[in-house]
């Protein structure tokens, strides 16, 4: 009886070598992707090195061809595929990197692709997708509802189904970056790496063990859509009942069940994000690196203050950069806000010649950038008591900020600061 089940146990570890993700295969994917793949080498950044105390070193897969990680995986599981289930076309669900991977390697293998993506999947992201010879079926609101779509589409039709990230071979591909990272840069001490469904972070993260035991790597969630976190919590993969992130990359409900295991045994941590520091993140990289890098990107970027270390080397990988110029305007607007490089204050004003020049003087003096004026003269029934100024103004930050607003105390105004969610509205 317990030969048996030392037979049993040992044909279960052979399996798990033979189908899991072992070096050989990330070798083997590795020198595949190579022939396609755009080469990101490693970016250090002086401005979050000296705001961590560590040495930060940025992984751009947002320059990757089709602006994102996912073209890895993809083009590794269609190398995988025989011919005959390359014939019958293939198909997917994503929110539009994964799209853009498989429309991209599809073509490259010749076949036909249709990609599945939901409704609320930025333009630019279908055009792209749409622009590499694949068909486009908008779906749904969520990553969840397209993906119930491409598999009810692909036992109608008979195509091949890629998943974006439940796939033991997509995850191998993405887990390449690994490689490319040890191999620059051998004695990192920190991986982060942002998780949707997971496939990027039990690529990497398995890798990076096999490598080098040492390597902590984090993973990264939006606080919205923390279906991974809660899925180690519960000890199971779970669905969360709702999702809401403003990164639409990893705004997924279900983690892939093949991949919790590896995402329980290599992943030592996991960090969440709340979105108003994704907008944060997005003006430090474009003041500081001049990089556009999408939402679910910047989740790695946000995360580095939140991973209480200091003199090691730390890599956060940018997995993507395609955001449509709506979002982008949008959030620069908030992000100007919340670091108080614009902002609304309301004062009264005695409703006769010579207040406004005053108070336009006294802005010019304190180097305040006027944007705009609203003068109501119908705040109150006594005109000469009170007319309401709203001045919104350009300032360098909080420091400049406060400075002009105790500049206005001081000159005899009672100051009020107007709370607002966009530079329309303020």
């Amino acid at each position: 009886m317990k030969e048996s089940k030392k037979e049993t146990v040992e044909e279960e570890k052979s399996k798990e070598e033979r189908e899991g993700l072992t070096l050989e295969k990330f070798e083997e994917a590795t020198e595949a992707v190579g022939k396609v793949i755009s080469e990101t080498k490693l970016v250090y950044s002086e401005y979050f090195s000296n705001s961590t105390g560590n040495r930060v070193y940025f992984k751009p897969e947002n320059m990757q061809y089709t602006g994102a990680y996912k073209v890895r995986g993809a083009y590794y599981k269609i190398s995988t595929l025989t011919d005959e289930e390359k014939s019958r076309g293939l198909i997917t669900a994503s929110a539009g990197n994964h799209a853009q991977g498989v429309a991209y390697a599809a073509k490259l293998a010749g076949c036909r692709a249709t990609i599945v993506m939901p409704t609320t999947t930025p333009l630019m992201k279908v055009n792209r997708t749409r622009s590499y010879g694949a068909e486009v079926v908008l779906h749904g609101d969520v990553f969840d509802d397209a993906l119930a779509c491409a598999n009810e589409l692909a036992a109608e039709h008979g195509y091949t189904f890629i998943h974006p990230f439940n796939d033991l071979d997509v995850a191998t591909g993405q887990g390449t970056i690994a490689m490319e990272i040890i191999k620059e840069l051998p004695t990192v001490d920190y991986i982060l790496v942002p998780i949707g469904g997971g496939g990027l972070c039990t690529g990497v993260a398995t890798l990076a063990k096999l490598l080098n035991p040492k390597i902590k790597v984090i993973g990264v969630e939006p606080a919205g859509a923390n279906c991974m976190q809660e899925s180690l919590k519960a000890g199971e993969v779970i669905t969360l009942p709702s999702i809401n992130t403003i990164a639409d990359g990893t705004a997924v409900q279900r983690p892939g069940d093949l991949l919790f295991p590896y995402i329980q045994k290599n992943v030592d941590d996991i960090i969440t994000i709340d979105d108003s520091e994704l907008i944060v993140a997005f003006l430090d990289m474009v003041e500081n690196h001049k990089m556009i890098v999408e939402n679910s990107g910047l989740l790695t970027v946000a995360a580095l203050k939140h991973l209480h270390v200091s003199k090691k080397k730390i890599v956060s990988i940018l997995s993507g950069g395609n955001m449509d110029v709506i979002t982008m305007a949008s959030i620069v607007q908030h992000g100007l806000i919340q670091r108080d490089r614009v902002f609304t204050v309301s004062v009264l004003l005695p409703d006769k010649p010579g207040e406004l020049a005053k108070v336009a003087t006294l802005m010019a003096e304190e180097q305040g950038n006027v944007i705009k004026l609203e003068h109501n003269q119908f705040v109150s029934i006594n005109r000469n008591a009170a007319v309401e100024l709203r001045i919104t103004v350009e300032a360098f930050g909080t420091e400049h900020k406060n400075r002009i607003v105790d500049a206005l105390k001081a000159a005899g105004y009672r100051p009020k600061l107007v709370k607002s969610k966009s530079i329309y509205d303020v």
